[in-house]
């Protein structure tokens, strides 16, 4: 799972292209009646366009690691030395995997490096572009690329980027202790804004959400009480959450349990080696809603407290639902009554156990919800049958509940940003649950997944496809993030919400639905009145139509849009430039961009239309041939009078 800064609307170079320069006039039109920049009664940011800056923060698994030491694989004429690549080098995992892992591995106790091999996060951009380059591998782990391209094309300046890649390894505290990660994340909100003179647009993706909330909660301790809010104001002009696990995500109980490859050439057990040996293993834990901690930051305040364990504790909920609140019981797993002489007994070992003729020796299966996972009750009931777990609950209770910032296995309440935008994929067939099994293999194979739960569209059903009884959600997830994770942040918008679905394509608003002024109930999740063409894909916009003061939130549902491909997808990229190109103008006439109609930005958005054998959009695009062009629709292209086109989304 991955996650960074809104490329949106920064600085400007003065590109070639005829439409950047369009864009560049305009801009000058917009700003030139303001110097510096000033807030609204409404939060926006009404100064100079030129000003923002944005950051960007990865996911998980999508930054560089480089090597920080020298290494000599025997029987390999392929070596690690300083700087050579090792998240993500395919070549050298092929051709010596054992070094590969001692680079890549932590010591599980105290997330120190391999006493032969360390590796650490490369910097800039160039890090979180493309995991593995090369003409093969670079299109194959591409990250953040296609956005950057987005944001030259644009003529954004180089300097209005920041990249803030981290060690995707390590725990929340373990990031501050060992690299000063939110010391110098402060630095970087501080120095982009002394640099260009505004604030900066937050991007964020997967497990780079959970990294931000960390930072949010970290500053309190750093700033004085009654500057915090006015810090976050001068720095932070938007927030967009992409993908966010706000409750966790349950493919990091297989990646825990029986490995998760990330599409590798390694196999499972090998990867469950490595996860487990990260202190970020249980970052995206699945949680409960419904338990929460003490007050970390008035712990703080408090005589002789420094040193006592924050108390994890559930409301009435928790005891009164089914499965925590998630659609089925996370963990179904079989635990043998006799135990062998192994880390986990052989299916030998149990069979001749039980030709004693004692009834109880047969396997017993136990389920366990979401809380049972986070507060390590899971962990505890098969400590004896695997040797990971021991090490797993360690972790639990040093890094994440006895966090002196934060404890992350609790659930995120709006933070005290003035625009809050939160995004993520749903319909997509996401995994729930699962059925564990002892393989009869030794560890670190020793669990089998026997079934699946799946969510689809509304609906559970196992991986043989039979319909499960549950509590499943109004819709799926994104193939990653279950659905009930990734919607909590509509808990974040105001007690009226307006609705629009749209086509996630152009389109000349005939297909767009609207519901004003809907009820929202805290923890309860809003579902419209709307219909669906099933041939077509659309978004859908929750946003404020009642808020905080100074404060606003939108959240977008985006069908069938992918976890890991999500921050690719030029849907959210156009839809992003429209909002923060609206957010910005001084003549706006609404709080959010006008969803009515969608036309082409960019010459790639042009096509030719075979039916009536024309480029379509005419009013938009033209046919005109440059030399090199290969099919009809490469030659349609923007007319010089497109500009017009974004005078509609003021």
């Amino acid at each position: 799972m991955r996650g960074g800064q809104v490329v949106v609307v920064v600085g400007l170079n003065v590109p070639i292209k005829t439409p950047s320069i369009i864009f560049l006039l305009l801009l000058l039109l917009a700003t030139g009646n303001g110097g510096g920049h000033a807030a609204s009664a409404s939060g926006d940011f009404t100064g100079d366009y030129l000003k923002l800056s944005g950051i960007i923060i990865p996911g998980f698994a999508s930054t560089q690691l480089r090597a920080w030491s020298i290494l000599d694989c025997p029987y390999s004429p392929l070596d690690f030395n300083p700087l050579d690549l090792v998240w993500l080098d395919t070549t050298k995992l092929l051709s010596t995997v054992n070094c590969w892992l001692k680079c890549m591995s932590l010591d599980p106790y105290n997330q120190t490096d391999h006493p032969e091999c360390k590796s650490r996060p490369d910097s800039g951009l160039s890090a979180i572009t493309e995991l593995d380059p090369g003409y093969i591998t670079g299109p194959l782990s591409s990250v953040w690329k296609e956005w950057v391209k987005w944001c030259i094309e644009f003529g954004i300046e180089a300097n209005a980027i920041i990249a803030v890649p981290y060690d995707w390894r390590l725990s929340p505290s373990k990031l501050e202790e060992r690299d000063l990660y939110f010391h110098k994340l402060k630095l970087t909100f501080e120095t982009a804004l002394k640099l260009r003179g505004g604030p900066s647009v937050v991007f964020a993706h997967s497990l780079g959400n959970n990294v931000f909330r960390y930072f949010l909660e970290w500053l309190k301790l750093e700033i004085a009480p009654k500057q915090y809010i006015q810090w976050l104001d001068d720095h932070i002009h938007a927030y967009f959450a992409v993908g966010a696990p706000l409750l966790g995500a349950i493919e990091t109980v297989k990646a825990t349990l029986s490995g998760l490859t990330f599409g590798l050439p390694i196999s499972e057990g090998t990867a469950r080696l490595m996860f487990n040996s990260f202190g970020s293993s249980l970052w995206m834990m699945p949680f409960s809603k419904y338990c929460r901690t003490d007050n970390a930051y008035w712990k703080h305040f408090s005589i002789g407290s420094k040193k006592g364990h924050l108390a994890y504790h559930c409301d009435e909920h928790e005891f009164q639902t089914n499965f925590s609140g998630w659609p089925t019981n996370i963990v179904n797993i079989e635990i043998p009554s006799v135990r062998g002489d192994d880390a986990y007994p052989s299916f030998v070992d149990i069979a001749q156990a039980n030709s004693s003729g004692m009834e109880c020796g047969f396997p017993t299966q136990l389920s366990f919800s979401a809380r049972e996972i986070s507060e390590g009750t899971f962990f505890k009931a098969i400590e004896d049958y695997d040797p990971d777990s021991q090490r797993l609950l360690y972790q639990m209770q040093k890094s994440y509940h006895g966090d002196p910032v934060l404890n992350p296995l609790t659930p995120w309440e709006r933070p005290p940003l003035k625009n809050i935008f939160c995004i993520y994929g749903i319909d997509m067939k996401t995994e729930v649950g699962y059925y564990f099994a002892p393989s009869g293999k030794p560890y670190p194979d020793n669990w089998i997944i026997t079934d699946v739960i799946y969510e689809i569209e509304g609906s559970l059903y196992s991986r043989s496809g039979n319909l499960v009884e549950g509590n499943p959600g109004a819709a799926s997830g994104d193939e990653t993030v279950p659905y009930h994770s990734l919607s909590w942040c509509k808990n974040w918008l105001g007690p009226k919400v307006n609705i629009t679905r749209a086509p996630q394509s152009e389109h000349d608003g005939s297909d767009v639905q609207v519901e004003l002024h809907v009820e929202h109930h805290h923890e309860a999740d809003i579902l419209p009145n709307m219909t669906r063409s099933p041939r077509e894909k659309y978004i859908t916009y929750y946003e404020d139509s009642e808020s905080i003061p100074g404060k606003r939130t939108a959240v977008w549902e985006l069908d069938k849009a992918n976890h890991r491909n999500i921050v690719r997808s030029p849907v959210l990229m156009r839809e992003l430039w429209l909002e923060m190109w609206h957010d910005i103008h001084p003549d706006k006439k609404s709080n959010f961009v006008t969803k009515g109609k969608r036309g082409p930005l960019r010459d790639e958005d042009c096509y030719w239309d075979y039916g009536k054998a024309r480029c379509a959009w005419p009013e938009h695009c033209e046919y005109r041939y440059v030399f090199g062009d290969v099919h009809l629709g490469q030659s349609c292209r923007l007319r010089n009078s497109s500009a017009d086109l974004l005078l509609h989304y003021v």
